[in-house]
């Protein structure tokens, strides 16, 4: 199933309020990337690590703007994913739509998928249930999606509650949608679904996570992920329930397998493990929603909600439950705090990355486990190569332990995490070995054996990344049955991935009014944009950037490395309106 990687989270200041990934609009962090940047810049190396794909926080403009309050969650106005100013800023806490544009083409390059976190729940920042808009070019009150009280949960003009999977845990969290009890009816539903498409085709994304499920219309959830561009593409719900039947419930009967779903009863199982000295750890066996429907499952140790959460996060050992993740069944999912050795992070990279790296090479197939006791827990993958893992709990005794496996009779077997020598299984198949304690919590005491002699690094993909713009020739806006939109279109990357270099030509192609942005195609391996100067804004290589805009009405010259580039404003290339529509095709 592959690793992602979920990159979001919530930091204390030194007030101790909750504050958003570092920004440089913050005195105190000025001289920070934007956080679209800073994925851009690590991209490279996640892919090298062995992740598979990036979960990007919610990109649509909230009520705090680019303010350290602006975590995604509180939505002002679906169209600006950062590109109008409302809400004291043009960008999002994250950065503009460019910088979002050219990360996720960056990440695309460097051979991961890219999941878009999406609110569709809850908006705030309106006046009393009136939500009026910038047009693109800003101009007040055209913008797309207006919305009014009868878009809304609550007491009249408002509208009744929708039926929701959990109504009682459906708590109050700004202006909340409704969708089966809209006034007029399909007002919601309908321009959700045209929201989803076109934030799908203007970002070429491959896959969402859907907020707050719990308290949304099950038929329009579902509507939604199988309509237009969001039909087939991969969808995780977060169902903030411990009740793994409910967890089911959700993915397979509400959904019918159309989701994953985020396993929070394997979370809170694990936080228990972790954080009580009395666990017993046979409750591993069987834990979780992903004992029921492991391919449904997207297994998580902390997420930006759990984290800062007292009584939901996990304070110790958080390394046991790691390695609990990425040797079972599931789809996991690692926190950026968790990983990261970041300043406000907790810099368990250097294991997390042994543990990716066992997880997409050695563990495959079913779970079977070979011995539990009140201290220690030991189970085998059955896909090849096999992969044996042994947890203990135990904070004084090494303990060692004689247990059946599949790999047969005689078998050399190496510790893919370094900690154990070599051993051999008997005449019978079994092994016995010898685990660590647990001494100060450190939360190592975990070995993973397998065949001897397996090596190997992550494939790099070779993938590109198609882009579309939406804009209105002329005046900036639409008529209804017209698209709104910003008539930019985007080009180029950070440049800030040292193995994923860009370089390319355009090709102008008639396609009437939709303009469609092919976007970086990855060089060669190792490939390096030192090799060539670069404008120190968008990274074109100096001595192409007339070539790649030759014989298109677009705003162009060359100009010297280093000096702000003649041919884009923020990174961007300016379309005349209704000039061209067409496709560029990066490639090499």
């Amino acid at each position: 199933m592959g690793v992602a990687y979920h990159a979001h989270a919530r930091f204390l200041d030194r007030h101790g309020n909750k504050i958003t990934v570092p920004a440089p609009v913050d005195p105190q962090t000025s001289g920070v990337p934007w956080w679209y940047d800073w994925i851009a810049m690590n991209a490279g190396a996640l892919r090298r690590a062995g992740f598979t794909a990036i979960l990007y926080p919610p990109v649509c403009k909230t009520q705090s703007g680019h303010f350290n309050t602006g975590d995604g969650y509180g939505v002002f106005d679906q169209y600006d994913i950062g590109s109008k100013n409302q809400m004291g800023a043009v960008e999002t806490r994250f950065g503009s739509r460019e910088h979002l544009q050219r990360s996720i083409a960056i990440a695309h390059a460097c051979g991961l998928d890219v999941y878009i976190d999406t609110v569709m729940h809850q908006l705030i920042g309106g006046n009393n249930g009136v939500y009026r808009y910038l047009g693109a070019h800003g101009v007040p009150n055209i913008g797309r999606f207006p919305k009014d009280p009868g878009c809304f949960r609550g007491n009249p003009p408002r509208r009744p509650q929708d039926p929701v999977p959990v109504p009682r845990d459906d708590f109050s969290f700004g202006d909340e949608f409704v969708y089966v009890h809209c006034e007029p009816p399909g007002y919601t539903a309908h321009n959700m679904i045209d929201f989803g498409d076109w934030l799908t085709l203007s970002l070429d994304c491959d896959g969402y996570r859907v907020d707050d499920v719990k308290g949304t219309a099950v038929a329009f959830i579902k509507d939604w992920m199988n309509a237009k561009a969001m039909a087939g593409k991969f969808c995780v719900s977060e169902y903030f329930d411990g009740n793994p039947q409910s967890l089911f419930g959700w993915a397979q009967h509400a959904m019918g397998g159309r989701s994953a779903v985020f396993d929070f009863t394997t979370h809170f199982g694990l936080q228990r493990m972790c954080d009580d000295p009395g666990f017993d750890m046979r409750q591993l066996d069987g834990l979780g929603y992903t004992a029921l429907d492991p391919f449904h499952s997207a297994t998580f140790v902390e997420n930006p909600d759990t984290d800062l959460s007292p009584g939901e996060n996990i304070s110790n050992n958080k390394l046991l439950a790691y390695a609990f993740i990425l040797t079972t069944e599931g789809y996991p999912f690692i926190f950026h705090k968790d990983y990261s050795t970041e300043p406000g992070c907790y810099g368990l990279k250097r294991w997390i990355d042994n543990l990716v790296w066992i997880h997409e090479n050695l563990a495959f197939g079913a779970t079977v486990t070979r011995h539990a006791d009140a201290q220690t827990f030991v189970y085998e993958r059955q896909g090849h190569p096999g992969l044996l893992t042994a947890i203990s709990k135990d904070p004084f005794n090494r303990r060692t332990i004689t247990c059946s496996t599949s790999f047969g009779a005689n078998v050399l077997l190496h510790d893919y995490t370094g900690r154990h020598p070599d051993i051999q299984t008997d005449s019978t198949g079994h092994a016995t070995f010898t685990a660590s304690s647990n001494g100060f919590s450190s939360g190592q005491s975990y070995l993973c054996f397998s065949r001897a002699g397996i090596g190997g690094s992550p494939p790099q993909m070779h993938r590109s990344t198609t882009q579309t713009f939406f804009w209105s020739p002329g005046s900036g806006y639409c008529s209804n049955t017209e698209r709104r939109g910003d008539h930019r279109a985007s080009l180029g990357s950070t440049g800030h991935t040292d193995h994923c270099p860009v370089t390319g030509a355009a090709r102008p192609v008639a396609c009437g009014r939709v303009g469609r942005v092919r976007t970086l195609r990855r060089e060669r391996p190792g490939a390096g944009l030192g090799e060539a100067r670069l404008c120190r804004n968008c990274r074109v290589p100096s001595n192409r950037a007339a070539d790649w805009v030759a014989n298109l009405q677009i705003h162009s010259s060359r100009f010297a490395g280093g000096q702000r580039c003649a041919v884009c404003a923020d990174c961007d290339i300016h379309l005349h309106p209704g000039a061209f529509t067409g496709t560029w095709g990066l490639s090499r």
